[in-house]
Order: structure tokens, then sequence, then C-alpha cells
């Protein structure tokens, strides 16, 4: 006699609101208050740096204000805060085993890495915005340095943002990774010539911050509406790329 066959399982229907549910799942998971402090005390420092900046004699307070705000948030606030918090939001499930009870879940990977790359840029951005256009004002910069400072910024963080949520998933020890492509890539091999800094994330930025204050700052300037397409292109192939490697990974 032939057995009886089982029953196959029914499937569970997607969970309503799962991508607001996961948004806020992640959220909680990135606010540590070890990361929050340690950025906002480098915040900190850029504001002082700008009040600083503020009481000096120079003629040209504009000039020396975007020159601080590039030096200082996008070259080094912006991608370090995005590599601290975007990184961990797949990666440290990914690490510590955890990922599994994502990776069960009945939703699609596609939200599991839109909701890890929204809550990553909800916590950045003021973290890191509010510091710089503090800072930005402090200094003296004006107007056209505040709206510099909130473009550039806004810009350089989304293509950071999707890059490193993408990383975290990819490689173990994202941080280190990442530090070594801000610091050597971006800090060093993209300085070389215009086509190396044309792949570096924060040449968008930067190029925004110039065409906003109207200063000519670093030797390459990337037009519109390239300076924002590009970051935005950045992020959406970067987080692309995460939800299919998390579609196909095996998940202990």
């Amino acid at each position: 006699m032939t057995a009886p066959s089982r029953p196959r399982p029914v499937p569970t229907p997607p969970t309503p609101g799962a991508l607001l549910l996961l948004y806020r799942l992640m959220l909680r998971s990135q606010v540590t208050r070890a990361r929050v402090i340690a950025l906002l005390a480098l915040g900190a420092v850029g504001v002082l740096v700008g009040v600083a900046l503020g009481q000096s004699s120079s003629i040209d307070r504009a000039h020396e204000a975007a020159r601080f705000i590039n030096n200082f948030g996008i070259a080094l606030l912006v991608p370090v805060a995005s590599l601290v918090f975007a990184s961990a939001t797949l990666g440290d499930p990914n690490e510590d085993g955890t990922m599994v009870y994502l990776w069960l879940r009945p939703v699609s990977r596609a939200k599991i890495v839109a909701a890890a790359a929204l809550s990553s840029f909800t916590v950045t951005w003021p973290v890191v915005t509010i510091p710089l256009l503090v800072a930005a004002l402090a200094a003296g910069g004006g107007r056209e340095v505040v709206l510099g400072t909130l473009g550039g910024v806004t810009v350089a963080m989304v293509g950071y943002i999707g890059l490193f949520v993408a990383l975290g998933l990819r490689v173990r020890r994202a941080l280190i990774w990442g530090l070594l492509y801000i610091f050597i890539w971006e800090g060093f091999v993209a300085t070389a010539n215009t086509t190396a800094a044309r792949l570096a994330v924060r040449s968008y930025g930067r190029s925004t911050l110039s065409a906003i204050t109207g200063d000519p700052i670093g030797f390459t300037q990337i037009g519109a509406p390239w300076r924002w397409l590009v970051p935005i292109g950045v992020a959406v192939v970067a987080l692309a790329y995460a939800t299919r490697r998390l579609a196909r990974q095996d998940i202990a």
C-alpha cells in the first residue's frame, strides 16, 4: 500500500506592515548608548572648532567655514557615522547568528534590506547633520554654507548608507574594511586623479557643497545632475546586491 502523502504546509501570509515593523526593530537595535555618545562627541568637537573659526580674524569666514565642513564633515564625520550604523544593521545579526530570525520571517528580502537602509539613515542624519549645521553657523559661514552643508551631507550620506549596508552583509569585520575604504581609497588614492575621485562617494558631497556655496573646494568638480544621481545610483545598486545576497546566502 502506498503511504499517505503528508499535507504540504500552508505558507504563512506576509505580515501587514512588515516594513514598518522591521524598521522599528532595526532602529532600536542601532541606537546604542556607546555609538550615539561617541558620534555626538565627535560632532561636539566640530561645533567647538566652528566656534573657534567664528572667533578668528579671518577675512573670508565663508571660505574657511566651507573648507572646514568639507574636511571635517564630508570627509570624516559623514562616512564614519554612516559606517558605524549602516554596517551594523545587517552585519551584527549576520555575525552573531541572529539573522536567522529575520531570514525566516515571511517577508521579502527587499523589505529587510530597505528597512536596514531607512533605519540607518534615520539615525545617522540627525546625529551628523545637526552638529555640522551648528558648526557652519558658528563659523560664520552664512546662509550659503548652511545650505551647502545640508545638501552635501545628505547627498554623501545616501551613497554611504547603501554602500555600508551591503558591506556589513558581505564581509565580517565590516567596520575595519569600511575604515580602510574611507581613509585609504577616499583619503589617498581618490585624491590622485580625476578618474579615481569619481569613484569616491565624498567627491559628490563635496561637489554639492561647492556648487551651493560657490567655493571651489577640491580639484574635482562633478556637475549637475550627476553629483546627485550617482550617490543615489550607488545606493540602489548596493542595496539590490544586498537583497540578492540575503536571498541566496545560507543562514546558520
